[in-house]
């Protein structure tokens, strides 16, 4: 079976919250996508994520999200692209500091919730976010899915992009449900292993570059166990 990247989206406690199985998922990840305080997230746990993140020898990439945190950035918003430009860019100048702090590169850059599934929709937003990627650091690798106008953005602009498949997500009709799923459309996490075998031995997937396993899904740890031990 090809190797593939195994990502998880982490840093989203904030405060007194505590949220997601960080300190579980990340010895079992190649790339964390570090919350950036926006939708979740704040200075104290971006710091402690991305000191974890080095301590398991993780990759770090920039987790953008809507300035929405009751609403943990799955709540559509209007933005314009001048909006989108401007959080993207905040967001990961903020991250890059804690980063700097350890001595560590960003390596990918990936949106979240409710952003991300507006982009991947909309030409106008997906551009406004990768050109502030492209004035940040053209090195970036961006995470989306395939065919989407992120991606299709990121290509033109000459960033390298890494397509996305989520593996404690469904895909009714071959699309992926990314709100309003329950744990009986994913799964166990023996299931959900098989699938992901499966799509990466099957040729038409041969674009997937990252699995993603989200942090805040019930059984998360069990659920990347099971397919770390399918791909390594």
């Amino acid at each position: 079976m090809r190797p593939v990247d195994l990502n998880c989206d982490m840093g989203e406690s904030f405060g007194i919250y505590k949220y997601g199985a960080d300190q579980e998922m990340m010895p079992l990840i190649s790339s964390a996508n570090i919350a950036c305080g926006f939708h979740a997230g704040d200075a104290s746990i971006m710091r402690e994520t991305v000191a974890l993140a080095k301590a398991c020898g993780v990759r770090v990439g920039a987790h953008i999200g809507l300035p929405d945190k009751s609403g943990f950035g799955r709540r559509y918003m209007e933005m314009s692209p001048k909006e989108v430009y401007d959080i993207s860019l905040y967001q990961l100048g903020a991250l890059e500091a804690f980063l700097r702090a350890e001595d560590m590169e960003m390596a990918h850059v990936k949106l979240h919730g409710a952003l991300y599934m507006m982009a991947a929709e909309d030409k106008k937003l997906s551009d406004a976010f990768v050109q502030a990627v492209h004035a940040f650091q053209p090195s970036l690798q961006v995470y989306t899915l395939p065919g989407s106008q992120t991606a299709a953005s990121a290509a033109r602009t000459g960033l390298r992009v890494v397509n996305e498949y989520f593996a404690d997500r469904p895909y009714p009709s071959g699309k992926v449900k990314m709100f309003g799923w329950t744990l009986g459309e994913i799964g166990s996490p023996a299931a959900i292993s098989a699938r992901v075998a499966a799509m990466l031995e099957n040729p038409a997937y041969a674009d997937i570059g990252t699995v993603c396993v989200h942090s805040d899904t019930p059984g998360a740890p069990a659920i990347m166990g099971a397919i770390r031990d399918q791909v390594t």
